[in-house]
This record gives structure tokens, sequence and C-alpha cells, in this order.
């Protein structure tokens, strides 16, 4: 649809049955985000809450909460905003079909930002402490912008068409920020904003910055989306929206979005950083305190009928979940197209999505030989892992197409079976180490350091998983509870974490003590603080398993040796998913916050009734 505010699309959505409204006074410490997160788990609709605590604008959460409310925002522009993508990253389609393709050529002319004055007198001006004030976890370092457009220009080539929309995250207050003065901004030096930045700093120059909030909701799935290089962000959110990328620029020469409801401006300058965080985030852990940039804030606007827009980022599945399935959707075939070979990657949601990724690749090398082992896919790995937020991943895993062609990234644990019932342990283990990883994985050896591992899998079936537990497992003192999560997987609770020096000792007990035990049939054993919470359901165990490990340091193997400086195993494979001193916290609701979030739900559905 077109909507040409978000208040347009909040309308629409209550009248088609989407959104419920919250008359109650709310407070914006941990309430909202409760709220929003009780109504998410039950697939619930979007959420304006009408009376926010402490100030006089409304806020509505969870408008990307389900595919299907997401489909119903953009159901007039997604089927050619799709064919749009597919062309950009396939340009032969449009020379094989004109004619077919030709409705995607207008709507990207169509969707060119319209530059518009007009707009300027419909804005009024705020301070930041009269913004809603929205904390999201007990721990959280102060309250955060989680919806943010935040719009940045190339100091070299100037303009809307060389401009960078992403969403980064924002603290509004806390810390060191002085009020209404100061904010942070949390961004990877990969991002738009960060090659932005780094060419303010080597000219000397602040970078101006300019903060959305709110407006058509084609605007913020903009700023997340991954673009095909030269397709600009606010053309893909006037096509995706039906409705052209209307700007201007006010008095101090920063970017405004006339529909926006609100715009923050202000200038990072080159090497000023202050503590941000902590924050709770996708990982299902906190972000800690780090110095990111510091913003200098100019303005404060906002329209007559402003709504602040929110989101509450945690332990998968969240609304991002579904912001990930409408992306997937739109995009989901351009990927396979820039990497020759590979099929179809899954950046595992229910594992915080950085961590872990599943893929299918083409194994064509050599097909005369009888013996076929990973060779191709090895290639497209390397690939995979070169890619964009690709990068940030730990965990790869790879599997041939020809094994299996109905195989699919996304059925979690029939993936992982047919991974490691195939696989050579002493061959198919590829580590990349002293390497980068996502900042808000703290698994590493300190901030965007670890290491990665790929699982590849190409060939017959080289074990039949067990599918049940052993008769009697032999283990040693500290291990306890064995428990299968799947076939051919264990989960053994130990004891809490103390060194890496007795970890290895630790491992080293256990090989001895399974020397007699078959384990011909099991692939890998996962040790952890709670293997029955581990092994309850396969998003447990993929969560568990690879957000608090890092591969370099905590895979083991039983008859685990090093040949020409590459390790493997006789198998299974071990992996440490305790958590470690080094380690962020994970996060835990307020057990109060919950109480009354109960009686706010279950008042709103009396009133239903």
């Amino acid at each position: 649809m077109g909507y040409s505010s978000l208040a347009a699309c909040v309308n629409d959505l209550e009248k088609h049955g989407h959104l419920i409204r919250i008359k109650e006074e709310v407070d914006p410490y941990l309430e909202m985000a409760s709220i929003h997160l009780r109504v998410y788990e039950e697939q619930g609709p979007a959420i304006l809450f009408e009376n926010v605590k402490g100030s006089k604008f409304p806020a509505v959460s969870n408008l990307f909460g389900t595919l299907e409310r997401s489909k119903f925002m953009f159901r007039d522009s997604l089927a050619n905003v799709e064919q749009l993508v597919g062309l950009r990253s396939d340009p032969i389609k449009a020379i094989k079909n004109p004619f077919k393709t030709a409705g995607a050529g207008l709507t990207a002319l169509s969707a060119l930002p319209l530059k518009q004055s007009l707009f300027k007198s419909t804005f009024r001006k705020t301070t930041i402490s009269a913004l809603p004030q929205i904390v999201n976890w007990p721990m959280d370092g102060g309250p955060f912008i989680t919806m943010p457009q935040v719009y940045t220009e190339d100091v070299e080539k100037p303009g809307i068409l060389n401009a960078n929309l992403g969403m980064y995250r924002i603290q509004l207050a806390g810390n060191a920020y002085i009020q209404d003065q100061e904010i942070g901004l949390h961004y990877q030096i990969h991002r738009g904003i960060g090659v932005h930045q780094s060419k303010a700093n080597k000219l000397g120059k602040p970078l101006k910055v300019s903060i959305f909030v709110g407006g058509p909701p084609s605007h913020p799935l903009a700023a997340v989306m991954p673009l095909p290089e030269g397709l600009s962000e606010m053309t893909f959110a006037g096509a995706l929206g039906n409705r052209r990328f209307r700007y201007f620029y006010d008095e101090e020469g920063f970017c405004i979005s006339a529909d926006a409801d609100f715009v923050i401006t202000g200038t990072v300058y080159p090497n000023e950083n202050k503590p941000e965080g902590p924050f709770g985030d996708h990982l299902g852990y906190y972000s800690l305190t780090h110095p990111f940039p510091l913003m200098k804030v100019h303005n404060v606007y906002h329209r007559e009928d402003a709504i602040w827009s929110f989101t509450v980022v945690g332990r998968p599945p969240q609304e991002d979940t579904s912001f990930g399935a409408l992306i997937h959707e739109i995009t989901g075939s351009a990927l396979p197209k820039e990497i020759h070979g590979l099929k179809e990657v899954n950046a595992v949601d229910a594992a915080g999505v950085h961590p872990l990724l599943f893929a299918i690749g083409s194994e064509r090398y050599t097909p005369f030989l009888d013996g076929r082992r990973p060779q191709e896919i090895l290639t497209i790995s390397n690939h995979i892992l070169g890619k964009n937020q690709l990068s940030l991943a730990k965990y790869l895993f790879i599997a041939a197409r020809e094994d299996d062609e109905q195989l699919s990234t996304h059925h979690l644990q029939e993936f992982l079976m047919h991974v490691l019932s195939r696989m050579n342990f002493r061959r198919d283990l590829h580590f990349h180490t002293q390497t980068t990883i996502d900042t808000l994985d703290y698994t590493g050896t300190g901030l965007n350091a670890g290491s990665k591992v790929v699982f590849a899998a190409a060939g017959p079936v080289r074990r039949s998983l067990q599918r049940t537990l052993p008769a009697a497992l032999p283990l040693p003192k500290g291990f306890s509870n064995p428990q299968l999560a799947f076939p051919g997987v264990l989960t053994l609770q130990v004891e809490a974490y103390t060194t890496a020096a007795e970890t290895a000792s630790d491992v080293l007990a256990l090989d001895k003590a399974l020397q007699n035990t078959d384990l011909s049939g099991f692939a890998m054993i996962v040790l952890c603080d709670d293997s029955a919470f581990t092994a309850l359901n396969i998003n447990n165990f993929v969560w568990v398993t690879f957000t608090r490990s890092n591969p370099a340091a905590d895979i083991y193997g039983i008859g685990s040796a090093t040949h020409d400086k590459h390790w493997g195993c006789e198998g299974p494979i071990i992996i440490d998913a305790r958590k470690k001193p080094h380690h962020a916290p994970e996060l835990i609701k307020d057990p109060v916050i919950e109480a009354n979030t109960t009686r706010i739900l279950e008042g709103l559905k009396r009133q239903e009734q």
C-alpha cells in the first residue's frame, strides 16, 4: 500500500483487525517491552500504546510481527519489488524477457526520491528527553531507539542517491551522555555509515547524521534490506511503498525525511567516542559497554500526529525474525546468482542469526572419481564467509545438493543429521583462526575477535545415526545426565567451566572413559550447563551450542590428531557450550513486570469480550 505516513498504516491495520490499542498508561521502563514480547509470542497483532508514561507521544510496535501482516502492508507492491531486486542481481533476465520485466523498470524509475520543501511547515521541534524513553531489559544502559533509519551521505559525493540508510541502534540517554545534547551510535565499521565516517575522518570533517523514526513501513524495511550494488535504499523504499521517498534539507543542511514521524539531526566528529551499552541483543544476551561514536544533537523534529515506532530485541524468534522472513521473500533468489554453485543459504534465526549458517551447494568437481569428497563446496564456503554480513558467522555447515535434491537448510534437525551422517571428521572440518566475528558475540578472545569453522559434507552416508541413548554410558567425574538431543547427538551436563586447561583435561578423561563404548552411531557430543534444556528441542540446541562456543577454542573430539596442520578426530565431535566467565549475561525477564503484563493483557481480553 502507498501509505503516506505511519498513522495511515496504523489506521489501515486497525481497520482490518491487525492492531490493538492499549489505552492504559504504560511505563516505557520494561513494561512496554514485556507487553510486546508476550503479544509477539502469541503471534498477535500490532500494538498501539496510546498513553506512554512520561511522554506525550503514542508508540507502536510489532508492525512486522508476522509474515502475513508484513505482506498485507505491502500487498500492492511486493511482486514488482521482487522482480526489481531480481533484475539487479540478474540483468540478463531483462534482455531475455523485456516485456515481462518492463514493470520492474518502471517501478524503479517512478520510485526515485522526490525533493520537496513544502513539508517543512509540518514539523515541530522537541527534545530527546520528551521522546518515549523505552528500556527493554533490566540491565540495559538506558533507553534506545530500536527501529531507527540512520541516514548519512558520502562527504566526497554528497546527495541522496549516494547516501546510506541503515538500521543501527541509538542510545538516547544514560552512561556519560549529556541529556538532550548527546546520544550514542552503535554500528560496525563495514556498514555503509562506517564507510562514510571513515571518509569524513580522513578529511577531518564532521559527519552529518539524520535519524528517522516512523514514517511509512517501507522506510524501516529499506533500512535493513541487503540491497544489490547500485540500488539506493531510498529508491527501494519508494518502490516498496508505492510512494516516492520525499525529503528536504533543513537550514543547517541536514536531510529530513518528509514522511518520517521524528527526525533527530546531529554530527559525529572524528575520534569522539563515549561508552555505549549494555543492550539486550538478538543473540539472547547483553552486548556490553564499549566506546562507540558520539553524536552531538542539533535538532529533534516531529510531525503533529507523530507515532513513535519501536521493537524489542532478544533471543529469537522476535519481530526481527519476521523482518528476516520478509527479506527472504524479496531477495531469496539473489544470493545464489552472486555465488556460483550455491543453491541456498540460511542464517539460522534460532541461533541468533550470525553465529550459524546452513548452506547447500553444487559438488561437480571430478565427477569421474568413485570416492566423492567436499571440493567445490569448500570454494563456495569461502565465498559465503566473505560476503557482507555472512562474514560474521562462526559456524558454517554446508552440504552437496547432489546427495539429496530435497534437502532444505530451513529444516534444522534434518539438515544437521544429513551433514553429520556424511562427514569425515578427520578431513572435513576446516578452521579459520584468529579472525573476526560479530561485535555482539562475546565467545571469542575480545571484541570482534574469534574463529570460524566449516563442516562440509559430500558423498554417501558414513554412519547411521543412533536414535537411542547407549544402555550404559561410563562417564567420568563431573559429567552427568546424558540426553539424546536428536539422532546421533548427545548432550552432557558438566560442572561449571573454570579454565581451558581444565576443560582439555576433562575431555581427555571423557575420551578415556568412552574407549570401550561403541560410539559409531554418534557424531556430536555437546557439553553444557543444563543437558535437559539443551536437548529439549532443536531451537534450544542450536541456541546453546552455537552462541556459547568459539570454534577454535571449544571444539574437541574423540581420538583427535593433527596432520599437516589440519586438525581432525575419529569422532564424535565434542563442543564445549558451557557459559564462560568472559561471556555476556543472558537476558532474563523481571518477574514483577511480567505479573503486571499479565494483568494488563487479561484486562484487554475482557474488554474485547
